[in-house]
């Protein structure tokens, strides 16, 4: 298992990390598997999505401040971002990608990225590639 550790820019951010993931499945020497992504955070998430056009990813966040609106949750009484944890548990912490010759079977506009929900901060994200066995 191997770790991308980055530092997230703002509040809510929406951070490639394909070729984070894209070098550790070539240094795996994998040729057909799979690649599990996991972030180890209650206020983040994973998503595989276009990330050419940067609006998709201003889209996906605007669509979730109009789904789950900030200040509204009992948990922030303690410590202010209810909203990011019903955000990240919506979206889901992982991702698994199949792995074929070698490469992540990635659609032609399909990227990885970190969602972070409540930053900016030092996030961390795992990532496991195994093997086929048949």
């Amino acid at each position: 298992m191997e770790e991308v550790s980055l530092n997230t820019k703002k509040k809510y951010d929406v951070v490639d990390i394909t070729d984070d993931v894209v070098k550790i499945v070539e240094n795996s020497g994998v040729e057909d598997g799979t690649c599990f992504i996991y972030v180890q955070h209650a206020t983040c998430a994973i998503i595989i999505n276009e990330n050419y056009d940067p609006n998709i990813c201003d889209d996906l966040l605007d669509a979730l401040a109009n789904v789950v609106p900030e200040g509204k949750w009992k948990h922030d009484k303690i410590d202010n971002n209810g909203a990011a944890h019903i955000k990240s548990s919506i979206i889901g912490p992982s991702e698994m990608m199949f792995i074929k010759d070698g490469k992540l079977m990635l659609g032609r506009w399909q990227n990885i990225m970190l969602c972070d929900f409540d930053g900016p901060r030092e996030r961390k994200i795992l990532v496991k590639v195994v093997k086929d066995e048949m």
